[in-house]
């Protein structure tokens, strides 16, 4: 309803002239219609009308209906046109009322333009470019400042007056606000000689402006658009890795935590610099551009609360990813966080945190063993928790319920590389925390529960319980996995290591000659085994249980998941265009990434660089040959730290995949010779990670021939037990050329990846991709 009893009559005659065509609509002093038909439903002019009701001074109200784009019905008596029911949903009365509908007091929208059926919540509920949910990030964006609800007008006056624009400030915040009234594009130039040296910040993008300086400031707008900016002094780049002992920050609780959380505002302000901090988030490489709290699950334990929160994270480029991150808030015991291990799990200082002005600590609640047990138990009673959005379930499976739980034993945390969070519960089961999650059920909690109801293979941990999260019509989300704890003396990363450690200081160097991986493992390597030490038998074991695993997820014929599928003409070309372009990104990494290389590691770095086209030949071959094999499921991220040694035999664990790899890429079938080059490239960076920064060439020539019979040997015992599986070619040089493949593929993800998060150690892949390449394989059979 718009009055218009404060306007002259010359002003009110136009408005009637352009807003009210049809008499109908105008009543009393003003026009009764919603904001979409007032604007002829045109998105551009809702947006630009809705981004200054926000921008201008005094509370913003949205009449209902309107964040929507709801339409009216004029032609009911009074005011009645615009107070007809909701439109919630696509259902009977538009999900406003089971009632007969000769029973409501107002009829629904049924113009063919506004109809129910096409304008309802749910429906722009599931789609995120409507209006509704771009209203939503209108309100969250306007709650972030301050300078919105108190902060001062000034109006700016450029020449072209078809462009408003005004600033609002409180205390340090100014922000800029740019209105192209106009039909038609325009440009402005605008006077900020006041805020000369500042930067704008677009507020939506979070995208950065040039520098204010003296001469007039120059902007473009299109159509109907408008711009909020930030008006701020030149940031100093965080380093990628935020300083542990920096200044945690601090938030106003106002007596009461939880309505940070449910608020969001201020902490969602400083969740991006806590995350990127953790070791379990990959968005490292990327700048971020804002974080969001997407989902809110309330779960209450010993006398506090908890919120079981997914987080949006949105960069400069790219899609955005979401997070699993729960919050508490600790009052009593922060000195206490504060001195132990779990420090590093503080997000943030809330003052007032409770009624009695007591402060706290707002933390990341893994880090609470009273948290993980209320997990636990909570898997144990299968509960189900809803939120905001959505329903999170605690579904555990038949070797829970077999096994009497230690739900009393002391949760622990475990500690070291890992993409998520895992906690141990006594000698009995190992819960799972995913943080990067995605829609769809995950590779882990699939092939886990294959392996342990299915296929019955006895080397991996049992699956016994799961939590997934369900958001409206959308598939489950795997959030969590309980497994049984499997005793170890730790994994293979490590034990591999000790053996290394141990031949390096004997000196020899085992005599089995040059050749290929393949051709070594065609030797006999007994006498090898006197000098390697135990580690040589024990990868053989190794390969034996890798061939056994791939076997078990061969098993099944009729689970269309798991079914053995063979290559295809299509199916190799779309493995040679996924290595064609994993090739090209990460050599366009290498040379954006060159300078942040260690000087000594920087012409080892630039000689790669003309090698980019000679790898892109060796991926074109596996486009046109012919291959004999199937494909089957796999475990997609196979190396030493994904096994664990009991101290005769190894377990196999986290079929979760490559972090980097979406879930959809992580359960599509492949050759398990990917496994299998993922075991030998991880013993080659075993050889280089116990050489240290600078190892001698004796001691170096003396890694790598470890790294070769180890190799040999796994691949030995390998095909000894799968050699005649439908996955392996019966031709062994096709076999051969495939496996190469596969390395060399796992040794560019790794210089890609190494670039991104370790520079340091991008020499390990760098050196792995010379040795593969086939001139100098060739070379190393000539010698």
């Amino acid at each position: 309803e718009l009055t218009l009893e404060m306007v002259t009559d010359e002003e009110r005659d136009y408005m009637y002239k352009v807003y009210a065509h049809e008499p109908t609509a105008r009543i009393n002093l003003g026009i009764r219609r919603r904001l979409a038909p007032l604007l002829g439903n045109h998105r551009r002019k809702i947006e630009l009308m809705n981004g200054l009701l926000f921008s201008l001074p005094g509370t913003p109200v949205l009449y209902y209906g309107d964040e929507i784009g709801m339409g009216d019905n004029i032609y009911l008596g009074d005011r009645n046109g615009v107070r007809t029911p909701m439109q919630w949903s696509s259902d009977k009365n538009a999900g406003f009322s089971r009632a007969n509908p000769q029973k409501l007091m107002l009829p629904i929208i049924i113009d063919p333009e506004y109809h129910y059926e096409a304008i309802n919540v749910e429906g722009q509920q599931a789609n995120p470019h409507s209006l509704l949910r771009w209203t939503k990030r209108l309100i969250a964006l306007r709650g972030r400042y301050r300078a919105f609800g108190r902060g001062d007008i000034h109006f700016l006056a450029p020449n072209n007056p078809k462009v408003l624009v005004f600033t609002r400030s409180l205390g340090e915040e100014t922000i800029l606000v740019v209105a192209n009234l106009s039909r038609f594009v325009q440009f402005v130039e605008l006077d900020l000689s006041a805020y000369k040296g500042m930067r704008p910040i677009e507020m939506f993008g979070h995208v950065d402006f040039p520098l204010v300086g003296e001469i007039p400031y120059f902007i473009t707008l299109g159509p109907h658009a408008f711009y909020w900016f930030s008006l701020e002094k030149p940031r100093v780049a965080l380093p990628v890795r935020p300083d542990e002992s920096a200044v945690v920050p601090a938030l106003s609780g106002r007596g009461d935590w939880t309505t940070l959380v449910a608020a969001g505002g201020d902490v969602e302000n400083v969740l991006p610099r806590f995350m990127s901090a953790r070791r379990w988030f990959a968005g490292k490489s990327r700048q971020i551009r804002v974080a969001h709290i997407t989902e809110s699950i309330p779960l209450g334990y010993d006398g506090r609360t908890s919120f079981l929160l997914i987080v949006r994270v949105e960069y400069l480029d790219g899609s955005p990813e979401d997070y699993f991150l729960p919050v508490t808030c600790l009052v009593e015991e922060k000195d206490r966080v504060l001195a132990g291990d779990a420090a590093n799990s503080i997000i943030a200082r809330v003052e007032n945190a409770a009624q009695g002005d007591k402060d706290g600590l707002l933390i990341d609640a893994s880090a609470d063993p009273g948290f993980c047990r209320t997990v636990f138990q909570s898997l144990i009673e299968s509960r189900q928790l809803h939120g905001i959005r959505g329903t999170m379930r605690f579904v555990p499976t038949s070797a829970l319920r077999a096994k009497t739980p230690a739900s009393a034993a002391e949760p622990r945390v475990m500690t070291g590389e890992q993409s998520n969070t895992s906690v141990r519960f006594a000698d009995d089961f190992m819960l799972k925390l995913v943080r990067k999650i995605e829609p769809g059920v995950s590779s882990d909690e699939e092939i886990s529960r294959f392996l342990t109801e299915r296929a019955k293979y006895p080397h991996v941990p049992p699956l016994a319980g799961e939590i997934n999260y369900k958001s409206g019509r959308g598939e489950p989300t795997t959030i969590g996995l309980l497994t049984g704890f499997v005793l170890n003396v730790g994994d293979a990363w490590k034990y591999a290591l000790d053996s290394l450690r141990s031949y390096l200081a004997d000196g020899r160097v085992p005599a089995i000659g040059g050749g290929s991986l393949f051709e070594i493992a065609e030797r006999d390597l007994e006498a090898a085994a006197v000098i390697i030490g135990p580690f040589l038998n024990s990868a053989k074991i190794l390969g034996r249980r890798t061939a056994e695993l791939h076997m078990a997820l061969a098993s099944d014929v009729d689970d269309p998941n798991f079914r053995p599928e063979p290559f295809t003409p299509f199916s190799q070309r779309s493995f040679y265009q996924s290595l064609r372009g994993l090739n090209h990104k990460v050599f366009s990494t290498l040379n954006r990434k060159l300078k942040d290389l260690p000087p000594a590691r920087r012409a080892e770095a630039e000689a790669l660089r003309g090698m980019e086209e000679r790898i892109h030949s060796v991926f074109m071959g596996i486009r046109s040959e012919n291959l004999r094999a199937t494909q089957i499921r796999c475990h997609g991220d196979y190396h030493l730290g994904q096994v664990l040694f009991t101290g005769n035999d190894f377990m196999i664990i986290d079929f979760e995949g490559e972090p980097a790899r979406s879930i959809g890429e992580r359960r599509l079938k492949r050759s398990p010779l990917r496994d299998v080059a993922g075991m030998i490239r991880s013993f080659h960076y075993a050889a280089y990670a116990e050489l240290g920064e600078e190892p001698d060439a004796a001691k170096e020539r003396r890694a790598i021939e470890w790294y070769r019979c180890v190799s040999g040997a796994f691949l030995q015992s390998y095909l000894e037990v799968a050699g005649r599986s439908s996955f392996i070619p019966p031709d062994r040089k096709q076999t051969e050329r495939l496996l190469n493949v596969f390395l060399l593929e796992k040794a560019v993800y790794e210089l890609g990846y190494e670039l991104n998060n370790r520079p340091g150690w991008a020499h390990i892949p760098i050196r792995g991709i010379r040795n593969l390449m086939p001139d100098e394989i060739n070379a190393g059979r000539k010698s």
